[in-house]
């Protein structure tokens, strides 16, 4: 039955490859359950009913893709996103959690029209096959960065970004960021030896090695910044979830009126459409899935099952949902079709009777995960030519990579690449490398800068 659905002799895997590769997916995801209600619950939200929105709005996305599309991506509350909802719309633009609420649901019922029309895919599409291989590129390195914050290892410094000081604070900052160094090394060792589940088997023993750590008294949590490692086995109170769902069709405008209104729901359209996109181009190029025009194939299913989950998730009480670059980390471990995401489904609609002990898990045990999934995304590298005569294909390519981590977002380091692109084609004539298409995205962008 799961051949005939997911057809996986023909794409060369097997049932345990996917279903490991969907569990792996879903453990570099995890933290999106603690993050994600404790940002949106700074603009007034319950946090278990955001928790329980969170995991619901995963599980029907990432159903969609699997069922629709027939991809190993995973979908979730975005980062980033979730922030702006909260931090910029709510809390300095004055709107309510419910207004935004119905923000984010009207972007998305936009996404399934510009779905439907092949607006999206057009999109996709047009974009060069180099620019699709520097994104791949850049998610790695951004990915690894956030790793490496995520872990601690990256630490605020007066150059921005420096390693941590394992001494100072050891009981919690300096172990947690030792542990994920440690975690990182084995984690690479068990993939070099090419043992299945590697990336599964760090993050798991990442988390023990912390557990053995707490109850020897090395990890000291103090209830506050740092808690315990051990999971308890409280049950999520259900009831919960009433706050939020259906409050998204009780919103108000207020005094802000509806031009500000438009520019919030186009806000989020902006970030979130070429989120996704970058995300598809990085993972998919990463596992090979795209043809040889730099197509992917099932892109019209899985630009539909984003669009659908994120006006799913806004009726139940939750930012835009969108299609997450941690499913790299699924990939690396073999996912190369549905399965993998229908087990990652499985898993949040099963982290609705179990939220506490996913939430437990933490950031420093898969961390490693992020960071080597960014080596395997950053080997695309190699698909460049960094020579003479290609210029101007792998500088737009390269300004694209380095912005992206730099810049702290996936749709910024496209859009430079995309603008530089046809500048620097434009300028030294070479117009019949650039589709028509960029010249709409290159005003696009400059239009997003000025105005936005």
């Amino acid at each position: 039955m799961l051949e005939k659905i997911f057809k996986l002799s023909e794409h060369n895997t097997t049932v345990r490859t996917e279903i490991m590769a969907g569990v792996t997916t879903f453990m570099t995801m995890a933290y999106i359950l603690a993050v994600n209600p404790n940002i949106l619950s700074a603009s007034g939200m319950d946090s278990t009913a955001v928790l329980l929105a969170t995991c619901l709005a995963s599980f029907i996305g990432t159903m969609c893709m699997a069922l629709l599309a027939n991809l190993p991506f995973a979908l979730s509350a975005g980062m980033g996103l979730n922030a702006y909802f909260a931090y910029t719309v709510v809390l300095t633009n004055g709107y309510s959690w419910q207004t935004a609420l119905m923000a984010v649901f009207i972007e998305g019922i936009v996404f399934i029209i510009l779905s439907l029309t092949n607006v999206r895919e057009a999109i996709f599409n047009c974009i060069p096959l180099t620019l699709k291989k520097a994104v791949s590129v850049g998610i790695g390195l951004f990915i690894c960065f956030i790793g490496l914050q995520n872990s601690g290892l990256a630490a605020d410094s007066a150059t921005l970004v420096s390693l941590v000081d394992f001494r100072e604070s050891f009981s919690t900052t300096g172990i947690c960021a030792l542990l994920a160094l440690i975690g990182t090394l084995l984690m690479a060792v068990l993939y070099i030896k090419k043992v299945p589940g590697s990336i599964l088997i760090g993050i798991f023993g990442t988390w023990i090695l912390g557990i053995i750590c707490e109850l020897t008294g090395i990890y000291k949590p103090d209830n506050e910044a740092f808690f315990t490692l051990i999971p308890t086995f409280e049950m999520t109170d259900f009831s919960k979830l009433g706050k939020t769902f259906g409050q998204c069709f009780h919103f108000g405008l207020g005094d802000t009126g509806i031009f500000n209104f438009i520019v919030v729901i186009f806000s989020f359209l902006f970030v979130d459409l070429f989120d996704t996109i970058g995300t598809l181009i990085g993972v998919s190029s990463r596992a090979g899935m795209l043809d040889e025009e730099g197509k992917l194939p099932a892109i019209k299913p899985a630009l539909m099952a984003d669009a659908v989950a994120t006006s799913a998730g806004a009726v139940l009480g939750t930012s835009t949902t969108t299609t997450f670059v941690e499913s790299a980390s699924g990939v690396g471990a073999g996912g190369r079709t549905g399965l993998t995401s229908m087990t990652t489904a499985i898993l949040f609609l099963l982290s609705t009777l179990l939220a506490p002990i996913f939430i437990a898990i933490p950031s420093f045990a898969t961390a490693p995960a992020l960071i080597l999934v960014g080596f395997l995304m950053f080997s695309s590298i190699g698909d460049l030519k960094f020579t003479e005569d290609n210029y101007t294909q792998t500088i737009p390519a390269y300004l694209c990579i380095i912005a992206m981590p730099l810049f702290y977002s996936i749709s910024e380091g496209i859009a430079l690449g995309v603008i530089s692109y046809v500048v620097i084609n434009l300028v030294c004539g070479k117009r019949k490398e650039i589709n028509p298409l960029m010249y709409i995205l290159t005003v696009l962008f400059i239009l997003k800068y000025v105005f936005l």
